[in-house]
C-alpha cells in the first residue's frame, strides 16, 4: 500500500511538472484550468519516451545485473563474467561520480541534456554499492550504504524533475509549431467580440441573424468546463495572447478539423 501511494505521488508530481511547463509556454497554468489529481497522474505518461526508457533500463542493469543473472538459468561462465564485469566497474564508481560533477560544471552548455549530470552521479553512487571489500563484504553502515543511497535518490529525483520539465517544454514547442493542425474553431456571437480583427477575421452576417458575427482562423488549444482556449492560426508565443471564449446563449462554438 505504501509503495503504491509513493508511486502515485511521484506520478502526480512529475505530471504536474510536465503539465505546468507545457501550459506555461501558452501563458496558462494547469491549476487555473482546473486539472485534478487523476489528470496530473495521466499526464505523467508523456514521460514514457524512448530516451527515458533506455535510461531506466541502464539504471536497472547497474543496480541489479549481478543479482539477477545469479538467479537465471544461465551458464556459470556467463554469470561469473557478468559479476566480474560489474565488480570491476564498481571499483571505478568514483570516476563515474566525478564525470557527473564535471557535467554539472558544464551546466550552462548542456541545458538540452541537463538531466545527464545528476543521472550520471546517481549511477556512480549506486554502482559503488556493488563493490566489495577485501573480505568480500559490500558497503555497510551510515557512510558506506545509507548516505550514498540517499544521495543517489536525491540525484534521481532531480533527474526525473529535469526530464519532466524539458519534455514539457519540448512538446509545447512542437505543438505550437503546428498550430494549423489543431482543431479549427468558428465562433458565432450576437455581439462583436474584442478579438484582433487583423489576424482573426470578423464577418458581419447581417442584422436579421441572432448570431450576427462570425470569427474564423482560430485553433483550439484546450477546452475546460465550457471555456475554449483558442489562438489565431498565425499565433506567436512571444507576442500573442490566448483567448478564452465561453459558450453561452449569445455565443456558439463550432469545431472543425485542422489542416491534415
Amino acid at each position: 500500500m505504501a509503495q503504491a501511494s509513493f508511486i502515485a505521488a511521484l506520478m502526480f508530481y512529475l505530471g504536474a511538472i510536465y503539465t505546468t511547463r507545457y501550459y506555461s509556454y501558452f501563458h496558462l497554468s494547469p491549476f487555473s484550468l482546473g486539472f485534478g489529481f487523476a489528470e496530473f497522474v495521466m499526464q505523467c505518461l508523456h514521460l514514457l519516451t524512448f530516451q527515458v526508457v533506455i535510461g531506466a533500463v541502464v539504471l536497472l542493469v547497474v543496480i541489479g545485473a549481478p543479482g539477477v543473472t545469479a538467479h537465471l538459468p544461465l551458464p556459470d561462465r556467463f554469470t561469473r563474467g557478468v559479476s566480474e564485469a560489474c565488480h570491476t566497474a564498481a571499483r571505478f564508481h568514483l570516476w563515474v561520480v566525478a564525470a557527473g560533477l564535471g557535467l554539472l560544471l558544464l551546466w550552462p552548455w548542456t541545458q538540452g541534456y541537463g538531466w545527464v549530470a545528476p543521472f550520471t552521479m546517481a549511477a556512480g553512487l549506486l554502482l559503488g554499492q556493488a563493490r566489495t571489500t577485501k573480505d568480500g563484504k559490500h558497503p555497510e553502515g551510515l557512510r558506506g550504504r545509507a548516505l550514498p543511497i540517499f544521495a543517489a535518490g536525491v540525484f534521481l529525483f532531480w533527474t526525473v524533475t529535469l526530464v519532466a520539465w524539458q519534455l514539457g517544454d519540448r512538446d509545447a514547442r512542437q505543438s505550437a509549431a503546428e498550430v494549423v493542425r489543431w482543431p479549427g474553431v468558428v465562433v458565432l456571437s450576437t455581439q462583436s467580440l474584442s478579438l484582433p480583427t487583423q489576424i482573426v477575421p470578423e464577418e458581419d452576417l447581417g442584422e436579421g441573424l441572432h448570431l450576427r458575427y462570425r470569427y474564423s482562423d482560430l485553433r483550439l488549444l484546450v477546452e475546460r468546463d465550457g471555456r475554449y482556449y483558442v489562438v489565431p492560426t498565425k499565433w506567436n508565443p512571444r507576442t500573442d495572447s490566448v483567448y478564452i471564449i465561453r459558450e453561452s446563449g449569445d455565443t456558439r462554438i463550432e469545431l472543425r478539423p485542422g489542416v491534415q
